[in-house]
């Protein structure tokens, strides 16, 4: 793996197999995202789907914080992109960050956030807007858009209320406390806490789980699991997805690979 830029650079992108690591790296910042990595990161993710040989996607910081969230010196600031953006409007940073967690949430293959720290402000929406959630134990929590007077973009709002339920969604955004590691796990933020000996390992696991199981089906059904979630009729594909994967090469080798009492040997049809 390559070794991160402790000076401080935008996101680093590696390849371990199967498997992508992003990871945020400005330590000295706490991992505040800037508007440099707004525009970057998503050219990353162009990078991630285009490569069928990559099964899961690991978000994670480099240092003691995950993030510390978007720079709100540049938070109202209109973006400059030299005339390039289509269109003769101008992306806001709130919209350019709210669009970043949108497209997380859409990426093609499941996607875990590693956290090694603490998570604050925006950057707990980018994490709710992963798959899996892993925190080191002694995290915390803080959402402090109403110590801010910040109204939080919809979107956002929407993740909180989806994976953390209505209750645990205003606790967090209308009182602006913290909330520490074991309570983050009982609501359903984090999937896992693991201690700083067993976090590499624990992540380790989770990302295997994924990577060895049929990579059509779990991208489609983490595509129609999204729909479903968010209210969308979908019915009829999947129904049909679920008829047409019992003729499918998946299904054959998954069977197989049962039958004989071995390691599936899945391959992508489409890599």
């Amino acid at each position: 793996m390559t070794t991160p830029d402790l000076s401080g650079s935008v996101p680093i992108l590696v390849k371990e197999g199967a498997r992508a690591i992003l990871r945020l790296n400005r330590p000295a910042f706490h991992n505040r995202l800037e508007r440099d990595d707004v525009v970057f990161l998503p050219k990353l993710f162009d990078t991630i789907e285009t490569d069928r040989s990559i099964r899961v996607l690991i978000l994670t910081g480099t240092g003691r914080t995950f993030s510390s969230g978007y720079d709100m010196q540049a938070m109202a600031k209109p973006a400059d992109d030299g005339g390039r953006e289509s269109g003769a409007q101008e992306k806001r940073g709130e919209l350019l960050f709210s669009q970043l967690c949108d497209r997380v949430e859409k990426i093609r293959i499941p996607t875990i956030c590693a956290l090694n720290g603490s998570v604050y402000g925006g950057a707990t929406d980018l994490a709710l807007a992963c798959d899996f959630r892993i925190g080191m134990d002694g995290m915390k929590l803080i959402m402090p858009a109403a110590k801010l007077g910040i109204h939080f973009y919809y979107s956002g709002q929407r993740r909180y209320i989806a994976k953390l339920g209505l209750s645990a969604a205003k606790r967090l955004f209308l009182t602006a406390q913290p909330m520490e590691t074991a309570e983050l796990l009982r609501i359903g933020f984090l999937d896992e806490i693991a201690t700083p000996e067993t976090f590499g390992a624990r992540l380790n696991a989770f990302a295997t789980a994924l990577e060895d199981n049929a990579p059509s089906a779990v991208q489609g059904m983490k595509r129609s699991l999204d729909r479903i979630a968010r209210g969308e009729d979908c019915r009829d594909e999947v129904d049909a997805a679920f008829a047409a994967s019992f003729r499918g090469e998946e299904f054959t080798e998954g069977m197989r690979a049962w039958n004989e009492k071995r390691k599936a040997d899945f391959k992508d049809p489409r890599s």
